[in-house]
């Protein structure tokens, strides 16, 4: 048994039953172990689900390394797009540890901070300045995490074109609006 076999266990778990559903004494089910075992590698359920948070963030961004490599604009756009909704689809409870809120000590360290630098790399491929990265970045995450949370519930399930159509769409839109990004005005935040 270590920490990093136990947060794999933990993200196996989170896909099966939902990231709420790792707890230590789930996952010492799971492992055939006594809870008491498993407080040798995490301190307490917080640090577990946060270790489960961390190997998702870099899967994430090991994906996205790999998907954005040699691409910029548009394409690096879909690229990274992609890479997260596929993601989300093959594991859900990994990407619900991947919007969970990590320590401030935890996250500086996390993929996470990669996978933001990528974003940032691919939104200067649409000439935008700082500050205005940081909206995009924001804009982009909750598109892809909103689109992926109503697509896992069956909400696009309901009615024509397929969802994969609309996806397509709204990725096309985003593109025109991050091309067209309006600037900040002086005085206005």
């Amino acid at each position: 048994m270590t920490t990093e076999r136990l947060a794999r266990a933990g993200a196996e778990l989170a896909d099966e039953s939902g990231f709420d559903a790792v707890t230590p004494s789930a996952l010492a089910r799971r492992c055939g172990v006594a809870v008491a075992s498993l407080y040798s590698h995490v301190a307490n359920g917080q640090q577990l689900r946060a270790r489960v948070t961390l190997l998702a963030l870099e899967e994430l961004a090991g994906r996205a390394s790999d998907a954005l490599a040699g691409r910029a604009g548009r394409d690096a756009l879909i690229a990274l797009a992609n890479v997260y909704r596929d993601y989300a689809r093959a594991h859900p409870g990994r990407w619900a540890a991947a919007q969970a809120r990590l320590d401030p000590a935890d996250a500086a360290g996390s993929a996470g901070v990669r996978l933001a630098a990528m974003t940032r790399a691919l939104l200067r491929g649409y000439d935008l300045p700082e500050p205005e990265q940081t909206h995009a970045v924001r804009l982009l995450g909750s598109v892809f995490n909103g689109w992926v949370t109503l697509e896992a519930a069956g909400g696009f399930a309901h009615s024509t074109p397929d969802s994969a159509e609309s996806w397509e769409r709204s990725l096309d839109a985003l593109d025109a609006l991050l091309r067209a990004w309006p600037r900040s005005r002086p005085g206005v935040r």
